[in-house]
């Protein structure tokens, strides 16, 4: 029977305290080996919180997987921000451009509900609304309806899925 640890850790700084070390300690595996793996697996996602999985079978054999840091904490990466605008409606902390959109949708393509490039997009978008982030200088709400009438067709079809 394979136990399973899951942590949320700093991309690329995962360390032996909590929460891994002391789920990792009583699996008798090598807790340096594993935040070592952890850490070259997650170099790409510098300053962001990325799901990680630690699967250990009866062998002490390991499997890392790696998810995808939350849609929220793409879109802050992309805008270089440290956080949204806890007032959405009312303040603006930044505006993501339909092609970032598309970049992100990518990123969670594995993760992400849609089909196609153009769902993934206005899932992204919907993602945008509490954290006060408008679209393309809209309400992320505005844009997708434009996304729905074709407006950003050439922008979408210029990326690929």
């Amino acid at each position: 029977m394979a136990s399973v640890v899951e942590a949320l850790v700093p991309g690329g700084k995962a360390n032996p305290g909590p929460p891994l070390g002391p789920a990792l300690g009583p699996l008798g595996v090598n807790i340096k080996d594993v935040i070592d793996q952890i850490n070259e697996k997650t170099k790409d996602y510098n300053g962001m919180q990325v799901p990680v999985k630690v699967i250990v079978d009866d062998d002490k054999n390991i499997e890392i997987e790696v998810g995808t840091p939350p849609t929220s904490a793409l879109i802050l990466k992309e805008l270089n921000i440290e956080k949204g605008s806890g007032e959405s409606g009312t303040v603006n902390v930044g505006d993501l451009k339909i092609a970032q959109a598309a970049k992100i949708a990518r990123m969670k393509k594995d993760d992400i509900l849609s089909y196609s490039l153009k769902a993934a997009v206005k899932e992204v978008m919907g993602t945008c609304v509490p954290m006060g982030v408008t679209v393309e200088g809209l309400d992320p709400r505005e844009c997708q309806k434009a996304v729905d009438e074709g407006q950003f067709d050439e922008a979408l079809a210029a990326e690929a899925w």
